[in-house]
């Protein structure tokens, strides 16, 4: 479903990403894991062009992230984006956070948008919300509503930038719960997280980043149990050692 070969990315005369290359599978969970500073974000903005790179491709169901010829506001519609700190527009009510998209880039009308929203917030565990702002809801709640919002598009794939990191440590578990509900029904996913219980319970497969390559590319119980690389045993025995 989703592609990418020999990306590079450079800020400058930074590089940032290098020659990364992966696939990923209808219905496969792949957790992007590394040390701060590794690329794991930009690789997944990339993947949906909220960040341009300089060479190499991404391909989403066959189409080119970034062509001249792609449409980048479809194509966004069809992968989702889940933030660190929500993007929540605070000035709407959490109905219309979920309403909004879907009736200025899908075209449905309000009734059809609303029903949406309100199928999604009962999925997510907060129908009582709807005409609350984000202000009034905790971290984790806005978390929740970011999730709903973005499969309010009907996403063939959803990516995650460190969900949890800005949530206290009693909203994380509200959060993942949701996520791991998802990876069960068979959405495609790339999480960009340190939650390695979370990793251990869905994932497929574990990308391990750092300096801005991909350092292993493995099946969950293979990066867990037998990692290869030197830079990721020492990774996991620090972050398991938590």
């Amino acid at each position: 479903m989703i592609a990418i070969e020999n990306l590079s990315k450079n800020y400058g005369t930074f590089q940032v990403l290098k020659d990364c290359s992966t696939t990923v599978e209808k219905g496969e969970v792949v957790v992007v894991c590394g040390p701060s500073g590794s690329g794991k974000s930009t690789l997944i903005k990339c993947v949906n062009g909220l960040e341009p790179f300089q060479s190499g491709r991404i391909l989403i169901e066959g189409t080119e992230v970034g062509h001249p010829r792609t449409d980048m506001t479809k194509l966004r519609a069809r992968v989702g984006m889940v933030f660190q700190n929500f993007e929540l527009f605070p000035h709407l009510t959490i109905m219309q956070n979920l309403t909004l998209s879907q009736r200025k880039v899908l075209g449905r009308d309000r009734a059809e948008a609303e029903a949406k929203g309100e199928a999604l917030l009962a999925r997510v565990g907060l129908s009582a919300h709807a005409l609350k702002f984000p202000g009034q809801l905790s971290g984790g709640q806005q978390q929740r509503v970011a999730i709903a919002r973005a499969l309010a598009m009907d996403p063939i794939a959803m990516l995650f930038d460190e969900p949890t990191s800005a949530l206290d440590p009693e909203m994380i578990n509200e959060v993942l719960d949701v996520m791991v509900g998802l990876a069960r029904e068979g959405m495609t996913m790339i999480c960009v997280t340190h939650e390695m219980g979370f990793a251990r319970n869905v994932a497929s497969r574990v990308l391990f980043m750092d300096h801005g390559s991909i350092i292993e590319d493995c099946p969950k119980d293979d990066f867990f149990d037998t990692p290869r690389s030197d830079r990721a045993q020492q990774f996991l025995a620090k972050i398991l050692a938590h």
